[in-house]
């Protein structure tokens, strides 16, 4: 078996994958033609001019990124000019025809799932490791129902109540990855003032903290507190999450939100530098275990049962 075949070989296994993942398929279909394009010593510039594609075409394909796969006869073209082997074909056409499938979030309308929240939320179910810091709400893959309701109501005053309950139930759906038997790892630093700052009522926040309680006693769960004492926290100005896709090949992404948009950085240089700015901030945060006792007093001395 060739370096490529064995290369691909390790794929197959995602085309058993009981629910569609189109943003991983999108990302490991254009990484292998990335992979082949090299092996057959041609520049992107190059392979683009050979098949007459735009620059912007062939890396768009590339990096996967898009609500839709590739065209079907524009990945057979390409596999063609690098000359790939029928083996290593058809497995890459298989895994972007299942590509086509959308995903459960890609059936929330446009306004719901704008295409950069779309992206996060496919990365996210495919994600191995996923680790967030979070300076003003709860992290969304940690959130109850009544708290998330709180959030959207506090971000969106106007909204009607039939478009808070879609809002609060596709959070809902997107937490339910904590709890598939292949669980990503989720490592969730958060500010003290989110455990202080009453959203909804005294009783949303008690079963808000009582949640993080129990989803920290997980074994892929690990939640870390930076207390308020920690006055030169090296903490990032805004919510910063950090996605890694275990042994594919696949870059590490790094996704920050703003009010109304998102950015998501893929350059090695760029994400190595969040890594470690996390890296440091877990450092000056409470350990998991200290971090479970701060929540525990926060919930019967800042929201005592009734």
């Amino acid at each position: 078996m060739s370096a490529d075949s064995h290369r691909i070989s390790r794929l197959e296994p995602y085309l058993e994958r009981p629910e569609p993942a189109p943003t991983l398929l999108k990302m490991l279909v254009g990484v292998q033609l990335a992979g082949f394009r090299e092996d057959s010593g041609l520049a992107q510039d190059q392979a683009a001019r050979a098949l007459g594609f735009s620059a912007a075409k062939l890396s768009r394909i590339e990096s996967g990124k898009g609500r839709r796969p590739p065209a079907e006869a524009d990945v057979q073209a390409l596999l063609r000019l690098y000359g790939t082997e029928d083996y290593e074909a058809s497995v890459l056409l298989k895994l972007l025809q299942r590509a086509g499938e959308p995903g459960w979030w890609q059936r929330y309308d446009k306004r719901l799932m704008p295409e950069w929240f779309d992206r996060l939320v496919g990365l996210q179910e495919a994600a191995a490791a996923i680790r967030t810091f979070e300076i003003q709400y709860v992290p969304g893959l940690l959130q109850t129902p009544a708290y998330t309701e709180a959030v959207v109501r506090r971000g969106l005053p106007s909204a009607p109540a039939s478009e808070v309950r879609r809002r609060v139930e596709l959070r809902t759906r997107r937490a339910r990855l904590l709890h598939r038997t292949d669980a990503p790892q989720l490592w969730a630093v958060v500010d003290e003032s989110v455990l202080l700052r009453v959203l909804g009522s005294r009783e949303v926040m008690r079963e808000q903290l009582g949640h993080l309680v129990m989803m920290a006693e997980r074994s892929h769960v690990t939640v870390q507190i930076v207390p308020l004492d920690v006055t030169n926290a090296s903490a990032p100005a805004i919510p910063v999450t950090y996605l890694r896709f275990g042994g594919l090949d696949l870059p590490d992404v790094v996704y920050l939100e703003h009010i109304k948009s998102a950015n998501f950085l893929e350059d090695r240089d760029e994400t190595e530098e969040y890594r470690v700015a996390l890296d440091r901030l877990a450092d000056e945060a409470l350990t998991p275990r200290e971090s479970l006792d701060l929540l525990h007093r926060t919930m019967e001395q800042r929201y005592p049962r009734p």
